[in-house]
């Protein structure tokens, strides 16, 4: 599903400006935010505990309270990123790019095997 076009860096701005209107810097550490998103992770999991792997995973019933709480990760990531120096973006980029030389596409298509694990074929 293709997102909502939008640049990261006024996403990451908006949320600062959330925060420092309510004064919420002096919360906000590294440690304090990563607490946060593994909370909010939690939350989400919580939501399709018992789903299975059917298709779709996530019952309409519960499409609303999954959007918030993935949007809840997503925002304290973007926070965690910003409050610890991280330019997610180039971190991003720098990881796909890491990715590509460990997973490449020939020995790994199709495959979820772990990169240092053997083929099994």
């Amino acid at each position: 599903m293709p997102f909502t076009p939008r640049d990261l860096e006024s996403i990451r701005a908006e949320i600062q400006q959330f925060a420092d209107e309510r004064e919420w810097e002096q919360f906000h550490t590294p440690r304090n935010l990563l607490l946060a998103v593994l909370s909010e992770l939690g939350e989400a999991a919580d939501l399709i505990r018992w789903a299975g792997d059917k298709d779709p995973t996530i019952d309409p019933a519960i499409k609303a309270d999954w959007d918030d709480e993935i949007a809840d990760v997503f925002t304290l990531l973007i926070r965690l990123a910003d409050r610890s120096g991280v330019d997610l973006t180039a971190a991003f980029a720098k990881k796909l790019a890491k990715a590509r030389l460990k997973y490449p596409v020939d020995g790994f298509k199709g495959s979820n095997r772990k990169y240092d694990r053997p083929r099994s074929d």
